[in-house]
């Protein structure tokens, strides 16, 4: 059989994905190549804790869970990340809505 560990039994996909695109997150731990990421050693640390980026994709792992494509902006580096490894950098709720450009109807 196969030696992939699943998380939980909980089935992400069966609600909406928690972050959106465009979203501004923060790692919640330091997260280091597995061997899946090209170009870089495994081990080599690829976002450390609480460096921010923002979600850039939204794909899915083992029709399990949502993945999390972050471009972070310290390390540069593009991760899939799972939703217990983000959190979001800004509450939903302390966003402003950005004013329309005048002459627009809303």
């Amino acid at each position: 059989m196969s030696n992939i560990v699943r998380d939980s039994d909980v089935v992400e996909l069966n609600d909406p994905p928690v972050f959106n695109y465009g979203e501004k997150v923060r790692a919640r731990r330091t997260v280091r190549n597995d061997g899946t990421y090209a170009g870089r050693e495994i081990g080599d640390v690829l976002a450390r804790k609480g460096e921010i980026g923002y979600v850039v994709s939204i794909g899915t792992f083992l029709q399990q869970f949502y993945i999390y494509g972050v471009e972070f902006l310290d390390s540069g580096n593009r991760v899939g990340m799972k939703r217990k490894e983000l959190e979001l950098a800004v509450p939903r709720e302390d966003l402003e809505d950005l004013p329309l450009p005048e002459g627009t109807v809303a």
